[in-house]
C-alpha cells in the first residue's frame, strides 16, 4: 500500500499534493542526486512524514511546497548518512542549495520532460526506456506499469532495476540532448507520453474509470514536445490524438461511475473545444506529410469526432486506417482494434474470426480488453453462453472496479 492510500482528510490532502506535484518533485530530486532510487525513497519518506505531521499540526497552506522542502531535506539526510558510500552522487551541501526549476536558456524548460529524455537514452533498451519513464513520470506502481506492458510484474521490476543500474554505472547525465540528438530519441518519448495518457484513460486498477491527472499530464507534455520540435509531424499527430480521445472524457462515465461504450455515449457531452483543437492539429500534421502511427490513430479518432450519430460511423474508412496502421505498427493491440472495425463494418462473425486466430489470441490472452471485445461480438451474434464465458474471463484480468462493475452489468443482461 502506498503511503498516500489512507482514508480521511489528511490522507486525501497528501494524495492531492502527490498527484499535483509528485512528478515535479521526483524529477527535480533525480536531476540533483543523479540517483533514481534515492529520489524515490526521499519522496516516499516525505509522504510518510506528511501523514504524521499534518495530522498533528494541520494541513499546511501550501501542501505541495511542504512536500518539496521535506523531500529535499530527506535526500540531504540520506546523503549525509551515506557520504562515504558509492551511492553518493554529489556533495550533500551542494544538494541543499541546488533546488531550482531550470533556466530559460535550456532547450527544454520542463524538468519532467528533461527526465523523459534522460530515461530515453540510447544506451537503454527501448522497453526499459519507456517502462522507467512511465514509472518515474506517471507516478504509477510497478504493477500498473506491468499491466500497461502486458507482462508479469517480476519481469517488469527486473527491467526497471537494470535500467536504473545502467544509468548509474554508465554515468548517463541528466541533461538536455543536443539538438541533433533529439529526433533519434523521439519514438520512445512519444510512446511514454501515450502510455501515460492510456494509464489515465483506463487505469489498470482502482475504483475510477478515468485518472484525470495522468490524462492532463500527457496532454501537457505533448504540448511541450510540439513546441520543442515544431517541424516533427508525429508529436503533432500524438497531441491531436490525445485531444480527440480526451474530448470524450465526460461521456465515457455513467452516473454510477461505470464505463459507457463509444457506441452508447451521448456525443453532445463530448468537449467541442477539444474536438476542434484535435482536428486543427490533425490538419497541421497532414500538411507536413510523412504520416506515422500517431497521425493514423488520430485520423481514426477524427472519423468518430466528425460523426454525430454512432450508427452513421464510416467503419470502412476506419478499417482502411487500421490497414495502413498495421504496416507501420504491426502489434496485437492494433490488430485487435482492426478486428472490431471489421466487425462493425460487416458482421460480428467477421471480427470474431480475426479474434480467434491463435496469432492474435495468444499474445492477448491476459489482456482484459481482448476478452471484453470478444464477449461483445459474441453477444451481438446471440451466442449468449459463450459471451458470458468471455465476460468472466475479462473479469479475471482487471482490477479496475469500474470495469468490473461494467462486466457484472453485462453478465446480468445476458
Amino acid at each position: 500500500m502506498s503511503p498516500t492510500d489512507r482514508p480521511g482528510p489528511v490522507g486525501a490532502a497528501v494524495e492531492r499534493a502527490y498527484r499535483a506535484d509528485g512528478g515535479r518533485v521526483l524529477a527535480r530530486l533525480i536531476s540533483i542526486t543523479g540517483d533514481f532510487d534515492l529520489a524515490e525513497e526521499s519522496l516516499q519518506e516525505a509522504l510518510i512524514a506528511a501523514l504524521r505531521t499534518w495530522a498533528r499540526d494541520g494541513i499546511p497552506d501550501n501542501p505541495a511546497g511542504w512536500l518539496v522542502t521535506t523531500a529535499r531535506r530527506k535526500a540531504v539526510d540520506r546523503l549525509r548518512r551515506h557520504a562515504s558510500s558509492e551511492r553518493r552522487q554529489r556533495d550533500w551541501g551542494e544538494l541543499s542549495i541546488a533546488w531550482t526549476l531550470g533556466t530559460p536558456a535550456e532547450p527544454i524548460g520542463d524538468d519532467r520532460l528533461r527526465l523523459i529524455f534522460t530515461c530515453c537514452h540510447p544506451a537503454l533498451p527501448l522497453g526499459a526506456r519507456v517502462a522507467l519513464t512511465l514509472r518515474a513520470l506517471g507516478g504509477l506502481s510497478t504493477a500498473a506499469v506491468a499491466r500497461a506492458f502486458l507482462m508479469p510484474e517480476p519481469t517488469l521490476a527486473q527491467r526497471l532495476v537494470r535500467a536504473k543500474r545502467k544509468i548509474r554505472e554508465a554515468a548517463i547525465p541528466y541533461e538536455v540532448p543536443a539538438e541533433e540528438e533529439l529526433p533519434g530519441r523521439l519514438d520512445a518519448v512519444l510512446a511514454v507520453i501515450y502510455l501515460i495518457f492510456n494509464a489515465g484513460y483506463l487505469p489498470p486498477s482502482g475504483d475510477t474509470l478515468v485518472r484525470v491527472d495522468l490524462c492532463d499530464e500527457a496532454v501537457r507534455l505533448g504540448g511541450v514536445l510540439t513546441r520543442l520540435l515544431p517541424d516533427e509531424v508525429e508529436p503533432i499527430g500524438l497531441l491531436a490524438l490525445l485531444h480527440l480521445q480526451d474530448s470524450r472524457r465526460a461521456a465515457r462515465v455513467g452516473p454510477s461511475g461505470q464505463p459507457v461504450t463509444l457506441e452508447e455515449q451521448d456525443r453532445r457531452r463530448w468537449d467541442g473545444e477539444k474536438v476542434r483543437r484535435g482536428l486543427e492539429l490533425l490538419d497541421a500534421a497532414a500538411a507536413l506529410g510523412r504520416p506515422g502511427p500517431y497521425q493514423l490513430k488520430a485520423q481514426i479518432a477524427a472519423v468518430h469526432a466528425r460523426t454525430a450519430r454512432a450508427e452513421d460511423t464510416d467503419w470502412a474508412a476506419i478499417v482502411a486506417c487500421y490497414d495502413a496502421l498495421l504496416t507501420v505498427e504491426p502489434t496485437p493491440v492494433v490488430a485487435l482494434n482492426r478486428a472490431v472495425a471489421v466487425a462493425m463494418a460487416g458482421v460480428p462473425a467477421d471480427g470474431l474470426a480475426l479474434l480467434d486466430d491463435p496469432e492474435l489470441a495468444g499474445p492477448l490472452a491476459s489482456y482484459h480488453l481482448y476478452h471484453l471485445t470478444r464477449a461483445d461480438l459474441l453477444r451481438r451474434e446471440g451466442r449468449r453462453e459463450e459471451a458470458a464465458g468471455a465476460f468472466r474471463e475479462a473479469r479475471r484480468h482487471t482490477d479496475n472496479q469500474a470495469e468490473l462493475a461494467f462486466v457484472e452489468r453485462r453478465l446480468r443482461e445476458l
